[in-house]
């Protein structure tokens, strides 16, 4: 089941498969080193343009250092408002009406079926409108 923020169902806060399967690499200025806002401390150097998030390096043991929790119960990135473009724009499926292949391929990795439409939407009752 979702878990829910002011009513408003996030697949995405009882999930966390992503953040345990891809790589998380951004350009080096996105680093707070360079005037973005990722706490350099919790990047490696990919190579002279590209950083990535500590623990995202390795595909038999992919987890970022920035995720807390336990995947597909309840998780949360510790650096939410800090965190890179390559998260910030990486879509869940069907958050925006579309599907991402991508997203089923990480929560598969992670034994956890495929998200669906009915995953977002509002735990609210369905009540009949004021007259």
């Amino acid at each position: 089941m979702a878990t829910t923020h002011f009513g408003l169902k996030n697949p995405c806060l009882s999930c966390g498969a992503c953040c345990t399967y891809f790589r998380a690499s951004f350009h080096w200025s996105e680093a707070d080193d360079a005037g973005g806002t990722v706490p350099v401390e919790l990047t490696v150097d990919i190579d002279q343009h590209r950083r990535a998030m500590v623990g995202t390096t390795d595909k038999h043991s992919c987890r970022c250092v920035a995720l807390g929790g336990i995947v597909g119960f309840g998780v949360r990135c510790e650096i939410y408002e800090l965190r890179s473009n390559v998260c910030r724009e990486f879509p869940a499926s069907w958050v925006n009406g579309e599907h991402n292949p991508r997203c089923d391929e990480a929560r598969a990795a992670r034994n956890l079926p495929p998200l669906t439409p009915d995953d977002w939407g509002t735990d609210e009752p369905d009540l009949p409108l004021a007259a």
